[in-house]
Parts: structure tokens; sequence; C-alpha cells
């Protein structure tokens, strides 16, 4: 019994298969340039710690940083010395620029693998984070100034 239809069912099959081979649209890490602003000027040395639900990154800011993607938001966390502190949250997005390619090839199979696993989303490539004045200690802010009494 013949089958006319065995090389397109061949390279159907085939094309499914190595399409679920090939999931990643990207790479499952980003890197990531981070700046950071006080009174609208660019200050350095900032400490910062970003964070997700998949690890926790440590760099200077500003500065470059690789992190792991995933589809939760991103943390920031900058302080310099006493002088400012931030607090950021950053949402990750869905990488629309690969999805059609990946819906294509892998007959939709590689955008439920990156959904879920991370590597589909991105954030964005510079992340600027406001850096606010820190408060000054509570014993500074209510103190009276020093009397001086001239004789």
């Amino acid at each position: 019994m013949s089958f006319p239809f065995r090389p397109f069912a061949v390279a159907a099959f085939a094309s499914l298969a190595l399409g679920g081979c090939a999931t990643m649209s990207d790479s499952p890490v980003q890197q990531l340039e981070v700046r950071a602003v006080l009174d609208y000027r660019e200050i350095g040395g900032v400490g910062c710690i970003l964070s997700n639900d998949v690890g926790r990154w440590y760099m200077i800011a500003p500065g470059r940083v690789t992190v792991t993607r995933s589809s939760q938001p991103l943390s920031i966390s900058c302080k310099k010395g006493s002088a400012a502190t931030a607090a950021e949250v950053v949402q990750a997005r869905l990488d629309t620029g690969n999805l059609m390619g990946n819906l294509v090839i892998s007959a939709g199979l590689g955008y439920f693998v990156d959904r879920h696993s991370g590597a589909g989303y991105g954030y964005p490539a510079i992340l600027t984070v406001v850096m606010q004045p820190s408060a000054p200690p509570p014993e500074a802010a209510g103190a009276n100034p020093l009397e001086t009494r001239v004789f």
C-alpha cells in the first residue's frame, strides 16, 4: 500500500520535532545597563541589588549586569552610602519580536515553552533608577543649634 502524502508527513513531523528542540527564542539571560540619577544628575558608585524569582545580582551603578530572564518583575534596590536610596520594580515584557517565527516554526510549542520558562520575556535594556536623598538622622533633625554667649 502506497502512502502518497508520506514525504509531506515526514517533513511536517521533522519540522515539529526539530522546532521543539529550538524553542528558546533568545538566550535565557539578558544584559542590562543600570544608571542612577540624583537631583537630575547621574551619580556613580551606587551599590544595587537586582532580583527576580530566579536569582539575585549585585552591581555598582552605572554599569552592566547579566540577569536571568523571567516572567516575573525585576526588583531593584540601590544605595549610595548614607546619602541616597532607591527601590523600583520593572515589569517583564513578552518578546513579541520572535513570537511569530516561534509560532510558525514550532507550531506554537516554542511559544508555550518560552512563555512558561521565562525565556520569551525580557526587561528594558537600560534601567534608570531615580535616587531619593536620605533623611537626616532623627537626632539631627530636631536638634537646636548650640547657643554661644559672649560676656
